[in-house]
C-alpha cells in the first residue's frame, strides 16, 4: 500500500484514465487482473492510482482533526477551570452527533468537494482527539514527577515541554494512525454518495459509486475498490495497536 501511494507506477504502469471502449467490461484475466470498466480504464490501475488519493484525503483529513483536537485539549487540560468547562460543553455537543452525520452537515454548508470533504471529516474527528487529550494532560499534570518538577522550580514552559507533551504526544501517535484507516472509510463514504472526489478521478469511493449501477453484470467494479478500502483500513488498524503497545 505504501507502494501504491508514493510510486503507483511501479506496480500500475499504465494512465489509470486510459479509455479503450473496444475492451469494456472486460472480466478479471490474465490482461487485466482486476477487469474494465464501462469506458476500459484497467480496474487494477485505477485501483493502485487510487491509494494516492483516498489515503493522503484521509491523512489530510487526520492531521486537520489531530491539528484542531490538540489545541482544544491542551486548552481545556491545561487551561483555567472555566475554559475545560467551556470545551468540555462544546465537545458533549459535537459527541451528539455520528462522526459520519457531523461530516456531512459541514460538507453541506462547504459544499461538495475534495477541500470540503477534508477539511469536514477533519473537523468531525477533532472531539474525540480533544476529549483524549483533555483527559491524557490532566492525568500528567497531576502526576508525581511534574509536581516534582514544579517543586525543583522548574517554570510552566518548561514543565509543558519536557513532562507534559512528551508523555501526551507519543500515545496521540497510536490514535492518529488508527484515525487515517477511519477517515479513508468516511472520506471514501463521502465521494461514494458524489460528496468528494468526482469521477473520473481514481478514488475508490467514487469508484464505487460508479459501479455500483453494474453490480449485477460487472461485480468486479465494486468488489476491488471495496477490497482496497477494507484492506487499507483493517492494516491502519493492526498498525496503530502495535504502536499502542509500543507507547504502553
Amino acid at each position: 500500500m505504501a507502494v501504491a501511494v508514493l510510486r503507483p507506477g511501479l506496480i500500475a504502469p499504465g494512465d489509470p484514465n486510459a479509455i479503450d471502449p473496444r475492451a469494456g467490461f472486460a472480466e478479471p484475466g490474465a490482461a487485466h487482473w482486476f477487469g474494465t470498466d464501462e469506458s476500459g480504464r484497467d480496474v487494477w490501475t485505477r485501483v493502485v492510482h487510487g491509494a494516492a488519493a483516498s489515503l493522503g484525503i484521509g491523512a489530510a483529513a487526520t492531521a486537520i482533526g489531530v491539528g484542531a483536537g490538540l489545541v482544544l485539549g491542551l486548552a481545556a487540560g491545561l487551561g483555567p477551570r472555566w475554559l475545560d468547562a467551556a470545551v468540555s460543553r462544546v465537545l458533549e455537543v459535537l459527541f451528539a452527533l455520528p462522526t459520519l452525520v457531523l461530516a456531512l452537515l459541514l460538507v453541506a454548508v462547504l459544499g461538495a468537494g475534495v477541500e470540503a470533504s477534508v477539511i469536514a471529516v477533519g473537523a468531525a474527528t477533532a472531539p474525540g482527539y480533544a476529549r483524549m487529550l483533555r483527559a491524557r494532560v490532566r492525568s500528567v499534570a497531576t502526576s508525581g514527577y511534574v509536581e516534582a518538577a514544579r517543586m525543583e522550580g522548574h517554570g510552566p514552559v518548561r514543565v509543558l515541554l519536557r513532562h507534559v507533551l512528551p508523555n501526551t504526544l507519543w500515545p496521540l501517535v497510536s490514535v492518529a494512525t488508527l484515525g487515517v484507516g477511519q477517515a479513508v472509510v468516511w472520506v471514501c463514504a463521502l465521494s461514494f454518495l458524489g460528496l468528494g472526489t468526482l469521477p473520473p478521478a481514481p478514488e475508490w469511493g467514487a469508484m464505487l459509486n460508479a459501479g455500483r449501477v453494474y453490480i449485477e453484470s460487472a461485480w468486479w467494479l465494486t468488489v476491488f475498490p471495496g477490497l482496497a478500502i477494507t484492506v487499507t483500513a483493517a492494516a491502519l488498524t493492526v498498525l496503530g495497536r502495535r504502536v499502542g503497545q509500543v507507547a504502553a
